[in-house]
């Protein structure tokens, strides 16, 4: 077992509660964290023997661009599909957080952070 971590992949996109976040848009920041099993991939140096980095970045990028008004929809949306992606997955935590939310003041990030695990 191992993790696999993408971190601080940034992204445009627009989602928010306020009609102007869903026009005008924000750079988002994400981190993923999954819990998978890589040993064979330790041993074979064979991509088939792991989770694809790059499909759980195709899958943020993809998500991401469906506009949603809550932050918490869209990580749930990113947790379903990397889970579904690969049976060597077991658990996925993800970050995902707004730069610079319109709060009326200073505010560096506001964000979620969500853990699903697969159901046994």
């Amino acid at each position: 077992m191992g993790k696999i971590l993408l971190e601080d992949l940034e992204v445009y996109a627009y989602h928010g509660h306020l009609p102007e976040e869903k026009k005008i848009g924000s750079k988002f920041i994400i981190n993923l964290d999954i819990d998978t099993a890589f040993d064979d991939a330790c041993q074979s140096d064979k991509l088939e023997d792991t989770f694809d980095y790059q499909l759980a970045y195709d899958i943020v990028k993809e998500e991401m661009a469906k506009t949603s008004s809550l932050l918490e929809h869209v990580a749930s949306r990113i947790l379903e599909r990397i889970l579904d992606a690969s049976p060597l997955i077991w658990s996925v935590k993800i970050k995902l957080s707004k730069m610079n939310p319109p709060f009326g003041g200073e505010v560096k990030a506001a964000g979620v952070e969500i853990k699903k695990d697969r159901e046994q």
